[in-house]
């Protein structure tokens, strides 16, 4: 068993793996990515255990040199048409007058050419002199190598090298797209980052592309490639087609229907409010409490914490009240803090909610809102949250929420439907465009007020999302009974139907016994003339959306509401289809 790196090297003992990176825009493999794999079974067969020890040892160019023979060696046999990309990290690339330099004589023994390789740039050592690496890559550059950069924001100097080096190619690190369809910070990072590439001349490859909702994403953003276990593992051979299922999400044209801010703001933890506080130790006296607490005005309340696990909170209040008061200060100055400290605090956990938590304190004890609270992670102590901190953040999460979402009914509100709706455009895919009103919704909530109307435009909501439960589909609300669809399924009209039908089945049951077997309610009108309405219905015009015809959401929500006005000429339930362009 190898279990070091100089029998490693000895023995020649690492395995080569490829994984392949994936053109996204026609589905084929456009390149592979060498790994390599130490001894298995033994503590370095990671790759990254592999080349730290190396480091460590001060063997990295000679371990990063094996790798790339064995690669190379492998990449030459297979007789593998597409390019390989060989990880090297900067300080062996600025390797000159070494045995272990990478250079042309090294492929020319493989019958390589240069055009073949890629040499992708790690982030595995610090960058000291940027101008000789910018001289290095050069030359490669010169010689007819292509040139990636690894990992992309992951290190701090990687945007400094991309201005840098101008490499041929971008990989995007895979922290950025985990999860990146619920998340609209990563998607932004992202999107920023094509625009950049597309400016610079770069290629973006997308990294850890695991789940076809991320690869959905990845498309939309036009990445240029995707690597990562949806496309394909690493393994010792090359992978010369893809699977027809991998072929299929590729192909597939679709705009994935991101979740909302707002839904994301509910998520905001307790994590937002941590203020690190320094703690004390229950062995100070009240009386060094007092004296910190008059020496620093901001202070508000001070954490007591042992062996790291707090146990219990000290008021600044409290305290200056007690000991300011005549002999107080006398009588106990000279006791432990814990003889006034609430050693029954308020500990909630990073993780925590911002919601949960502001509904945990409105149902405690109000001196949670004044004193603050003690934030830990499992049992141990990180720091300490202010009431003041907690009603900021919320006020701030609702302002956000009002922006990106209807309050009633937590669906997307204007700005994301228009925001989806240029996506669609700019992405040139033909949509279907809905705009659902609900009729006699006003003599309705005028008949039975707010809160029974306010349940009716509730049930619509979830009605529309029920029906619209494949991920291309979009539910809107743009206010009061107006509501928007978005559709790219395919039977989007019989959807629309279902939500017809359910609705004319269930209506009844919002209405009075009474009305209901009148069929009806009468409302009396600003005039004081009553006039009969039948139970509530809904109206949806519909609309096919040629990108080629419409340039923005403006155009789209002039037509939409064109059809709407059809559909509400109709009685009763009803389905209005522009046929002139949906066909």
């Amino acid at each position: 068993m190898k279990t070091n790196i100089k029998d490693i090297l000895d023995s020649k003992s690492i395995s080569p793996l490829f994984q392949p990176i994936i053109d996204i825009s026609n589905a084929t493999v456009f390149a592979h990515e060498a790994l390599v794999r130490g001894p298995v079974g033994t503590k370095l067969h990671s790759p990254i255990s592999l080349l730290s020890s190396a480091q460590l040892a001060g063997l990295l160019p000679e371990v990063e040199s094996l790798c790339r023979e064995i690669a190379l060696s492998r990449y030459a046999e297979s007789k593998n048409q597409i390019k390989l990309f060989v990880n090297i990290s900067p300080t062996c690339l600025m390797l000159t007058n070494s045995q272990f330099e990478f250079n042309i004589k090294q492929i020319e023994r493989f019958n390589l050419k240069p055009s073949d390789i890629v040499i992708e740039i790690t982030e595995g050592s610090t960058i000291n002199d940027f101008s000789v690496l910018k001289d290095t890559v050069a030359r490669y550059k010169a010689n007819g190598f292509g040139i990636a950069l690894d990992d992309l924001g992951e290190g701090f100097s990687s945007l400094r090298l991309w201005s840098e080096i101008q490499p041929d190619f971008v990989k995007i690190d895979k922290h950025f797209i985990t999860n990146i369809q619920n998340d609209p910070i990563k998607q932004e990072f992202v999107r920023a980052i094509q625009k950049i590439a597309t400016e610079s001349g770069s290629q973006t490859i997308a990294e850890g592309v695991e789940t076809r909702e991320e690869l959905a994403v990845v498309k939309d953003l036009k990445i240029n490639y995707a690597q990562g276990f949806l496309l394909g593992r690493p393994m010792p051979q090359f992978l010369e087609q893809l699977a027809d299922d991998v072929k299929a999400l590729l192909y597939k044209n679709f705009i994935n229907v991101y979740r909302d801010l707002a839904h994301n703001n509910k998520q905001a933890t307790v994590a937002n409010l941590i203020t690190f506080q320094a703690s004390i130790r229950e062995t100070l006296t009240n009386e060094q409490v007092y004296e910190m607490f008059q020496k620093d005005a901001s202070l508000n309340s001070i954490p007591v914490v042992t062996n790291q696990k707090p146990i219990g909170l000290i008021s600044r209040f409290d305290t200056i009240d007690r000991l300011a008061r005549p002999y107080q200060k006398e009588l106990h100055g000279k006791k432990p803090c814990t003889q006034f400290m609430d050693d029954s605090p308020l500990i909630v956990q990073k993780a925590m909610t911002i919601y949960a938590l502001s509904e945990l304190i409105l149902n405690a004890d109000p001196q949670y809102l004044m004193n603050g609270f003690i934030v830990a992670d499992g049992e141990n102590y990180i720091g300490t949250g202010s009431g003041h901190a907690l009603l900021r953040e919320i006020t701030n999460l609702q302002i956000s929420a009002a922006r990106y979402a209807n309050p009633l009914t937590s669906l997307p509100g204007n700005v994301p439907i228009n925001t989806h709706i240029d996506r669609l455009l700019e992405n040139g895919e033909p949509f279907i465009a809905c705009y659902c009103d609900l009729d006699n919704f006003k003599p309705f909530n005028d008949a039975y007020g707010y809160r029974r109307g306010d349940e009716l435009i509730q049930f619509v909501g979830r009605l529309l999302s029920n029906v619209a439960i494949d991920e291309r589909d979009f539910v809107g609300h743009i206010g009061g009974d107006d509501f928007i669809l978005l559709f790219q399924s395919e039977d989007w009209e019989a959807l629309c139907n279902e939500v017809l039908n359910t609705l004319s089945k269930v209506i009844p049951d919002f209405y009075d016994s009474k009305d209901v077997e009148a069929g009806g309610i009468e409302v009396e009108d600003r005039l004081g003339n009553k006039a009969f309405y039948p139970f509530g219905s809904i109206s949806i015009g519909a609309i096919r959306v040629d990108p080629a015809l419409f340039k923005s959401h403006h155009e789209v929500a002039g037509a939409m509401n064109g059809v709407k006005k059809q559909a509400k000429k109709i009685i009763g339930n009803s389905l209005f289809i522009d046929r002139r362009l949906t066909g």
